[in-house]
């Protein structure tokens, strides 16, 4: 009889043997996106967001570990899966994320530009600019308009200080990672939050993306922010947004190909002129780089401090090949 541990050492074996074409998911029959939709598309909002790890979805996805039973799965997942970007949740696929926030309920969408996450009347936009601007912003930058949604909140400084009514649901895509005081962000989130509410994310991984070189941020450097209080980037923010980014290919990055850091002093010398001539003005750069994991335990430590009343509800992993995590805040009743 094969015991347990030789079970999850095969499978680990099997995994590094044939990790790029094992990692890839077969989302299929009950699993494909169509079926789960399906299953989650009645449930109440929270339950919507399903849990970071299911046992018949992990098996399903990965042959080479259909052979094993629920604690061993659980086992592998956490021992090796999670890490070789394998996924135990239909949520950690974006396009799985973002029909679960498709509902009813009351929500606000933060600097969605031209591509909008959310549909429905339901639904109101929050930007740094009101729709005739970004409709000229996309065009000049090459990107179709057609898509920009009209703009119920707007704040040139990005302050959500202006939005004044409540809302079921906050949702964003690469915008956390942009704000200069973190604490104050969740504090406005909270604000307009009904109690039971969630904050559902995407948010870049700074290993896989061009932040790869730059370590992911620290508690410290969070509760530094807040008490500095910036309103727009730190010199800092901007000199490692020019000078320390790489490629944003996160397939290669995946790969171990993180490219490498070239003229250096040359970017740099040019961050610290582009932070000085912009003389207080907003420039649009990283504040904050995470991973699943140092996101988790930033935002547990900060309510431990009383410092927000969010707390993580789901941070679902990163996949394989991908550059960005799907994350739920949720402001308990």
């Amino acid at each position: 009889m094969t015991s347990l541990a030789q079970k999850i050492a095969g499978a680990l074996r099997l995994g590094r043997r044939r990790a790029p074409a094992s990692r890839r998911p077969q989302t299929t029959g009950s699993w494909s996106r169509e079926a789960v939709l399906e299953r989650v598309a009645p449930l109440p909002l929270r339950d919507r967001f399903l849990p970071e790890f299911d046992p018949d979805y992990y098996r399903a996805l990965y042959p080479d570990l259909s052979q094993l039973d629920d604690e061993a799965l659980e086992r592998h997942y956490h021992e090796a899966g999670r890490a070789e970007g394998r996924v135990a949740s239909p949520l950690a696929a974006r396009g799985y994320f973002v029909d679960a926030l498709q509902g009813d309920e009351r929500s606000l969408e933060l600097g969605a530009f031209h591509r909008p996450l959310m549909r429905g009347a339901h639904t109101k936009h929050f930007d740094v600019l009101p729709r005739a601007q970004l409709v000229e912003r996309a065009k000049a930058i090459g990107e179709k308009p057609e898509g920009i949604p009209e703009i119920d909140f707007v704040s040139p400084s990005g302050d959500l200080a202006v939005v004044d009514e409540p809302f079921d649901m906050i949702v964003s895509s690469h915008v956390i990672e942009h704000q200069p005081n973190l604490v104050a962000h969740l504090a406005h989130v909270e604000r307009i939050l009904d109690k039971g509410g969630v904050y559902a994310m995407i948010v870049p991984d700074c290993r896989f993306c061009f932040d790869h070189f730059i370590p992911p941020s620290t508690l410290g450097q969070v509760i530094e922010a807040h008490h500095q209080n910036p309103k727009v980037h730190t010199l800092r923010s901007v000199v490692e947004m020019r000078a320390l980014t790489t490629h944003n290919d996160a397939a290669r990055h995946w790969k171990g190909d993180h490219g490498t850091l070239d003229h250096t002093v040359a970017r740099t010398r040019n961050a610290i002129r582009e932070w000085e001539q912009s003389k207080g003005s907003y420039i649009d750069v990283h504040a904050w780089r995470f991973t699943p994991d140092s996101f988790a335990q930033i935002i547990t430590t900060l309510n431990g401090l009383g410092m927000t009343g969010l707390t993580p509800y789901r941070i679902y992993p990163t996949p394989y090949l991908v550059s960005e995590f799907c994350a739920v805040l949720g402001k308990d009743s």
